[in-house]
């Protein structure tokens, strides 16, 4: 019998099996075809109106042209990733289910963030009532009243004689030319697109610094759709009050967005107390209705956002909100007097 070997070692368990590497969040490829065809065709348009041939100026092309740059460079931020998550929901039961049952809607935005559809009715509206708005003043009432605001500006903002005069021939021109119409309606889908963004960065970053998670396209598909209810009343109701009021009654200004009057503002009159009018005029129905919208879309689209940080970012960016355009309003009250 052999003696037992005294410095035998057992041999080392073997090594765990690797983990497996975490799935590469995706990124929304799909933007980019748009966005290299939305910078082409800025490109061109910017040529041809500084070539002359298409009227407006270099604006509208320009501002096609660097949002295809702007899609383009989104189009690497990543998508969320929800593990077991729901089926997504079609357009359409998105556009009605905001407005029936909000939570439901941005559960689902959370893991499928599309915002498409909201986009596209929002511009929509705005396009359908800010024409049908033109026609009803006419260009002539709307451009005399605004550049006569702009001449009552104090120095130095006040512009020469001459560029007075100037802004009015053109701005009567831009608002009767086929052509710039269309351009103009370039103009407001990329404005759209740009503000939603802008305010969809500004409450993702705010949710984090309150301790929530939210990824940047979560943001941007709440935004758009807690806006798809406000913008959906007050346009469809403006068009009908449109065609029902006076225009002498109608302000070229303050009415441009839109006619409805669920707020405090009805009880002053802007062009005595302008700063208490902006005011007033944030504390009403719709106002409040949007502010819940947002609440409620930061909380269920959003990663561990409690109840307390969706209406805490959401009254917070309310109040600087608020605070900007009164601030703006005491530097020009001219405009809405």
């Amino acid at each position: 019998m052999s003696e037992p070997n005294e410095n035998f070692q057992p041999p080392p368990p073997p090594p765990p099996p690797l983990a497996e590497p975490a799935p590469r969040a995706p990124r929304p490829t799909k933007l980019r075809p748009f966005a290299i065809a939305a910078f082409v065709v800025g490109l061109i348009v910017l040529g041809l109106s500084i070539a002359k041939i298409v009227p407006g100026g270099p604006a509208p092309g320009g501002v096609l042209a660097f949002m295809g740059i702007v899609l383009f460079a989104l189009s690497f931020i990543p998508l969320p990733v929800v593990p077991d998550a729901e089926a997504p929901m079609s357009a359409l039961q998105k556009l009605s289910g905001v407005f029936f049952e909000p939570s439901t809607v941005f559960r689902n935005l959370r893991a499928h963030p599309r915002w498409l559809a909201a986009y596209i009715l929002i511009t929509l509206l705005g396009v359908v009532y800010t024409n049908a708005f033109t026609q009803r003043l006419t260009p002539e009432k709307i451009v005399n009243f605004r550049v006569d605001k702009v001449a009552e500006l104090p120095a130095p903002f006040t512009p020469p004689p001459e560029r007075i005069e100037a802004m009015r021939t053109e701005g009567i021109e831009q608002l009767k030319n086929p052509v710039q119409r269309v351009l103009g309606v370039v103009s407001m889908a990329s404005a759209i697109f740009f503000f939603t963004a802008l305010i969809a960065a500004i409450y993702m970053l705010a949710t984090l610094a309150f301790g929530g998670r939210m990824n940047f396209w979560q943001a941007v598909a709440v935004m758009f759709y807690s806006a798809v209810p406000i913008v959906v009343i007050q346009k469809v109701l403006s068009l009908a009050i449109l065609y029902v009021k006076s225009p002498d009654d109608i302000h070229p200004i303050l009415n441009a967005d839109n006619l409805v009057q669920d707020n405090l503002g009805i009880l002053l009159a802007p062009a005595n107390h302008p700063v208490l009018f902006v005011i007033a005029s944030s504390i009403g129905l719709l106002s409040f209705y949007g502010l819940w919208l947002k609440a409620t879309g930061l909380r269920n689209g959003g990663t561990k956002v409690s109840k307390g940080v969706a209406w805490g970012v959401a009254v917070t960016i309310w109040v600087l909100g608020l605070l900007l355009a009164t601030g703006i309003t005491a530097l020009f009250p001219q405009f809405i007097s």
